[in-house]
């Protein structure tokens, strides 16, 4: 039986795509929603049974708010949350805001079906692994984690850097050629460099990377 759900995420290509990838899956998406700023007033007034939430920071202070305001207003609505690689205290964040789950953000669809399913039921739905890499951490905390955004990022020309950020907010060739001035040929060659040197097959999975290793936040906005 289908889950109803609401799938929020700053970055509304990952949003959509996910939504689209559930439905199929036969699930009742109410809404794909950006930014995970107005999550909790959506959940609040939609009531589904469990809410998506992304977040490309979850250690950053405030960050589970949304979580905190659904958990108050709509206990009964489980979050799960979308997000990179966590810390020992971005998990622990997430759930001491009353979050059911947390899932990697390049997690397969089967992966984050499953955490939807234990959500639902009132368990903790969590990958071991990702437990274990946290409980790594606390007892290990002089081995740093590479900073894989920050080694993206500087494989990428600034010009890269913003065809990458108009990719993940949902761009095709024609809206970035005319964004930035340039030929449609010339802004296809970009997208299949920045493809090429991030080492994935598809402007989806070039977003997803982007948004797990936080890579789009250290870009900045457009313009």
């Amino acid at each position: 039986m289908g889950v109803r759900l609401l799938v929020v995420d700053d970055h509304r290509l990952l949003a959509e795509a996910l939504a689209s990838a559930l439905k199929l899956r036969g699930h009742r998406v109410l809404a794909a929603a950006a930014p995970a700023v107005g999550a909790a007033d959506l959940v609040i007034s939609r009531a589904p049974e469990v809410c998506l939430l992304g977040t490309a920071a979850p250690a950053e202070p405030g960050t589970f708010d949304p979580v905190v305001k659904i958990k108050r207003e709509r206990p009964q609505v489980a979050v799960v949350v979308l997000g990179p690689v966590p810390s020992p205290r971005g998990i622990a964040a997430a759930f001491a805001a009353g979050a059911s789950g947390y899932v990697r953000h390049d997690e397969r669809i089967e992966g984050v079906e499953r955490a939807i399913m234990k959500a639902r039921a009132g368990e903790a739905a969590v990958a071991p692994q990702l437990l274990q890499g946290a409980f790594g951490e606390l007892l290990n905390p002089a081995a740093q984690p590479d900073d894989e955004g920050q080694r993206l990022l500087q494989m990428l020309t600034p010009r890269e850097v913003e065809v990458l950020v108009r990719v993940a907010e949902g761009e095709d060739t024609r809206m970035i050629a005319a964004g930035m001035g340039i030929a449609p040929s010339t802004a296809r060659t970009h997208v299949q460099r920045v493809l090429m040197k991030l080492g994935v097959g598809s402007r989806l999975e070039a977003a997803a990377l982007a948004a797990r290793t936080g890579l789009l936040d250290r870009a900045g906005p457009l313009g």
